[in-house]
């Protein structure tokens, strides 16, 4: 089984269990889960099918009565039942999970995505990753992940006593109910919320960052936390990204990253603040250039662009 399968199987498992919780209300969540690839609906189908397998190796002398559709049971029937049912419900899922386990692998999942490419992770949970062009994310599980390159806006299912925990560059993130944007470019990290809160690096710094709040760092440095327009946190999702104080090395890297174009610049020291429409630049990368007053010229002898300053 491939690592899309695995991930796709635990999150088919979580929903199967959620669906099956008398207070369960996240119809549209699910359903947008399924919907999202066909193959979501068959994982679901099949680990449906292991847990009627499973609830049908309970014993039959173990067997309580059913309540009829007239709910006509003598008074304290549930209170009388209670312990069976917990035993049996516990049997089900333990019979399912060995028989899950036995069918496909465990561990941690690895996502990638191209330049130019993005793609919607679903955690199972109800939780989501969207995962920017160029970018690498492992997953464990659905409360726990790595980011290892490029850029991810999740938005997190909150469980106070289950924190989803992120390692971004090797610096911890600990979500408190949240969407948020993190960006990993080298030793750099940046993370925009536009939801609930972020602690960075709880252990040490324990940077609190709330939504309209970005904070920018690097590996074991200080972040500095600044305002950040909510509207903007996680854009790059509608085809738009923007910059603050950026080198046009800086600009160029993203600009690739998010667009499949490769665009170079030696330029570290010209410093650029802007906001810019992928879309025009996928048409035509000369379109850059009245956007930040730059040069944008064909690279000699390769498909490149290379940006310099005016």
């Amino acid at each position: 089984m491939t690592p899309d399968q695995t991930a796709i199987r635990d999150a088919a498992l979580a929903w199967a269990i959620r669906t099956g919780e008398p207070d369960f209300a996240d119809w549209d969540g699910f359903t947008a889960w399924l919907e999202a690839d066909p193959a979501h609906a068959r994982a679901y189908d099949a680990v449906q099918a292991t847990l009627d397998e499973a609830a049908a190796l309970v014993p039959e002398a173990e067997a309580a009565p059913v309540p009829s559709a007239a709910n006509d049971n003598p008074p304290g029937w549930l209170e009388g039942n209670r312990a069976w049912l917990g035993g049996a419900i516990a049997a089900v899922l333990v019979l399912a999970t060995t028989f899950l386990l036995g069918l496909w692998p465990q561990g941690e999942t690895l996502y990638t995505t191209a330049p130019g490419e993005t793609r919607l992770i679903a955690l199972g949970d109800g939780s989501t990753v969207d995962l920017g062009g160029g970018s690498r994310l492992a997953v464990e599980g659905m409360r726990a992940a790595r980011l290892e390159a490029g850029q991810a806006l999740f938005t997190i299912r909150h469980d106070a006593a289950n924190p989803f925990v992120l390692d971004a560059g090797g610096t911890r993130l600990v979500d408190a109910g949240t969407v948020f944007d993190v960006r990993l470019s080298g030793p750099a990290l940046d993370v925009a919320v536009a939801e609930g809160a972020v602690i960075i690096d709880p252990e040490a710094q324990a940077v609190r960052v709330d939504a309209g709040e970005r904070a920018v760092g690097g590996a074991g440095g200080r972040f500095d936390v600044a305002p950040v327009d909510i509207a903007a946190v996680g854009e790059w999702r509608r085809g738009r990204i923007s910059f603050a104080d950026a080198s046009l090395a800086e600009i160029a890297a993203e600009l690739t990253r998010a667009t499949g174009i490769a665009f170079t610049s030696d330029d570290r020291a010209t410093r650029l603040s802007g906001s810019i429409a992928l879309d025009s630049l996928r048409a035509d990368p000369r379109a850059l250039e009245p956007l930040l007053g730059v040069r944008v010229q064909p690279q000699d002898g390769g498909d490149g662009w290379v940006i310099t300053a005016r």
